[in-house]
């Protein structure tokens, strides 16, 4: 009998950077498999290969040597184009900078990815139907009520939802959110991530890639890394005490 595939499969990894005459070990045969449904923080401190990896999950970068299989693809045999196909396709991004732009409305932020979509079911919509998908998107994050407000017009907080938002708009398998607290203040923190947790709960993977233990303390699995290698994988038993207390966000437009 053949066992499922994880969502992402690792093996033997290695990521080297050539700086001046010194080649620099980014990530040195790293392994690793995270399923479909986990909700995982990626830890260490500056240097240690956490954002490196992140880009070989991300498939904005290709390993050295070794394999990196996400949904069974294998990134280290694409070329450019296959490469942002599958992105395109699996993966929704959250930055530390919510890369908002100005002067458009929160509804058109988030329908813009769906002008991009070459594959699947979401190639090719009309702009009524890009902007029906992206309403549906910016109610899930609880923002139902401000479709047309610009980012000036919206919260730190409320705009890093547009952003997660704007992630969800291609219906990803998988969301991979780099110090998605990190322009924002304590309470707003606490919101975004309980709306990535109750995304989790409701399905989704998610990956945080932080330096800040809170914001570490939300996943159900801690990967640290160190000098580009895996210190430590761990359950995060304490993430159970406050998972009651998280629940889908039906408010329209605090934090």
């Amino acid at each position: 009998m053949t066992l499922p595939m994880s969502f992402i499969q690792a093996r033997h990894l290695v990521k080297t950077y050539g700086v001046g005459e010194q080649l620099v070990h980014a990530l040195n045969d790293v392994s690793v498999d995270i399923e479909q449904g986990e909700f995982v923080a990626i830890v260490g401190a500056s240097g240690s290969g956490k954002s490196t990896f992140m880009n070989m999950i991300g498939c904005l970068d290709q390993p050295s040597s070794g394999s990196c299989l996400i949904a069974g693809e294998d990134i280290a045999k694409m070329d450019a184009n296959a490469l942002a196909s599958l992105r395109n396709r699996r993966i929704g991004f959250v930055f530390q900078q919510f890369n908002l732009l100005a002067r458009t409305s929160a509804i058109e932020n988030v329908a813009l990815p769906l002008l991009y979509a070459r594959d699947g079911a979401l190639a090719g919509l009309s702009k009524q139907d890009r902007l029906t998908h992206a309403k549906e998107r910016l109610e899930q994050v609880g923002l139902g009520e401000r479709l047309l407000n610009t980012p000036a017009q919206l919260s730190g907080g409320q705009q890093q939802r547009v952003a997660i938002a704007r992630a969800l708009v291609n219906d990803p398998d998988l969301i991979l959110a780099d110090e998605p607290t990190g322009a924002l203040d304590s309470k707003t923190s606490a919101e975004v991530m309980e709306l990535l947790t109750s995304l989790n709960q409701q399905g989704m993977t998610v990956i945080v890639v932080t330096h800040e233990p809170d914001v570490a303390a939300y996943a159900q699995r801690v990967i640290t890394f160190k000098d580009g290698q895996i210190l430590s994988d761990e359950k995060n038993t304490a993430r159970l005490a406050r998972l009651p207390h998280i629940a889908t966000p039906d408010h329209q437009g605090g934090g």
